[in-house]
């Protein structure tokens, strides 16, 4: 089927005069870096102003309280940014959820703020592909949505968390609630440059294992002291010996240590593990478990581990299989060819999925060089995608679900 014959094309025209780009520019203007919460707070009552348009019901919701292993083992709160939700036609007999992220990885005082152009249609800023350019294509597509008579036909629910980058932990049981009872969710992570999607995901868990022993003099007693830097490096060549195809293991820092005079007697080791199936993240935790009873009793000192499994592992089942083929087809009826491939990177997909809703996870603005000062948006996507989720979207709501 020709773009210009479908059905659906009276409504995807009006891509082309929504302020897609503008308001891009504007969200990716203000810093709003994960510990940024002046900036997130500003992108959040900017977000709040623009999906006021659509007919429901916009809030910001206060995160819920997340942890933090401090260098000196202490454990204390952090603060996060209020995540912003919108609820369109609850009683609607099919709903679907979009989520997105309105934090990036740079903070406030980070030298990447400006936006520049890179090429002709290639624009350089921070966040404008990753994913302020996600959010305005998410709000577009659901401004088409509502232009369309197959409206009433679909309700909806929208999350933009503020601390996706750091692993959504104030806002984990946020998605969860919201994608219970959906027939399918949209998440607006950028595609790669060519289009191509995100398929499967490993999952990921971040820990931090503190290591508390006893002090003494490295000269005049030294053995009666417990070396928690030892013990932690013992950890870390243990665990990484975990390592294989299907399980990465990455011991990334220790901190700890003191004078040279004086036996240590605290470290913490911080890891992170990239499971690709449930069964490789049960086995890493049950690894990890014996281990952290193994250390303590094989250098006589305390070992505590914090954190958890963030992101399980996205696999693609039938369902999920059924919505990337909707997204193919619609793509290919937009002149588009959408394909997709599996990934190591993790996002708020890999939650919606675990609650057992089938999730396309990339279904942002093509760009790439992500998380880095190089970071570009191909503003040519901006109205391509759009008209891709509109449309995906309206066949759901056609057909009743997938």
């Amino acid at each position: 089927m020709k773009a210009d014959s479908l059905p659906e094309q009276q409504t995807l025209e009006q891509a082309s005069a929504l302020p897609l780009l503008p308001r891009t520019i504007g969200w990716a203007e203000i810093n709003s870096g994960t510990t940024n919460l002046d900036g997130l707070q500003s992108v959040a009552g900017l977000l709040a102003d623009a999906f006021s348009v659509l007919p429901g019901d916009a809030r910001l919701v206060d995160p819920d309280p997340v942890e933090a292993v401090r260098a000196d083992g202490s454990v204390d709160r952090v603060q996060r940014g209020q995540h912003l939700t919108v609820s369109v036609r609850p009683e609607a007999p099919v709903r679907i959820l979009l989520t997105g992220h309105m934090d990036t990885v740079f903070p406030a005082d980070h030298a990447f703020q400006q936006i520049s152009e890179l090429d002709s249609g290639v624009l350089n800023g921070p966040g404008l592909a990753d994913m302020k350019g996600g959010i305005s294509v998410m709000l577009g597509a659901l401004q088409l949505l509502e232009q369309s008579p197959l409206a009433s036909r679909i309700g909806y629910d929208v999350m933009i968390n503020s601390d996706e980058e750091v692993g959504s932990g104030s806002s984990a049981s946020l998605i969860q609630r919201l994608a219970k009872g959906k027939a399918a969710a949209l998440t607006y992570e950028p595609a790669l440059p060519d289009g191509t999607l995100a398929g499967e995901r490993g999952g990921s868990g971040n820990f931090s294992i503190i290591f508390t022993g006893k002090s003494a003099h490295a000269g005049r007693n030294p053995d009666e002291g417990r070396n928690a830097l030892i013990a932690a490096a013992d950890m870390a060549l243990q665990l990484k010996a975990l390592h294989r195809d299907g399980l990465s293991v990455n011991p990334a820092k220790i901190d700890g240590g003191g004078p040279n005079n004086a036996v240590p007697d605290h470290a913490i080791l911080r890891v992170n593990f990239r499971p690709k199936s449930l069964a490789d993240q049960d086995e890493a935790q049950q690894a990890l478990d014996r281990l952290v009873a193994a250390i303590a009793k094989a250098h006589d000192l305390g070992v505590h581990c914090h954190g958890r499994f963030g992101r399980p592992p996205k696999p693609i089942d039938p369902q999920a299989r059924k919505l990337f083929g909707l997204v193919k087809q619609c793509g290919a009826d937009l002149g588009l060819d959408i394909s997709w491939r599996g990934t190591g990177g993790v996002c708020d997909g890999n939650n919606i999925a675990a609650c057992g809703i089938p999730v396309v996870d990339t279904m942002g603005v093509r760009g790439g060089a992500i998380h880095s000062s190089d970071e570009f948006l191909i503003t040519e996507s901006l109205v391509e995608r759009t008209q891709l989720s509109a449309l995906t979207i309206m066949r759901i709501a056609e057909k009743g679900g997938l």
